[in-house]
């Protein structure tokens, strides 16, 4: 690590305590995310975790066997009213 000081605004001290309070962390943990977010690294691992839950649409079932349904939800919702 490096250290480093900056300054904050006021509203934004208040802000990044209330984060790091709210979810039990460091100050600098909080800015330290926020720093990778704005350069881009968080960015990458968001896609990266997008990419994995875009790799199990269609590898389920219902019980029936249909394999399309995101493809033709309102087919198999009409068809449930019916």
């Amino acid at each position: 690590m490096v250290r480093t000081q900056i300054q904050l605004t006021e509203k934004q001290a208040k802000r990044v305590k209330a984060v790091a309070r709210r979810r039990n962390v460091s100050m600098a943990t909080v800015i330290r995310e926020c720093v990778d977010t704005g350069l881009g690294d968080a960015r990458e691992e968001r896609r990266r975790r997008w990419d994995r839950m875009a790799s199990i649409v269609g590898a389920f079932s219902d019980r029936e066997g249909a394999r399309d349904v995101a493809r033709r939800h309102d087919k198999y919702l009409e068809d449930a009213y019916r």
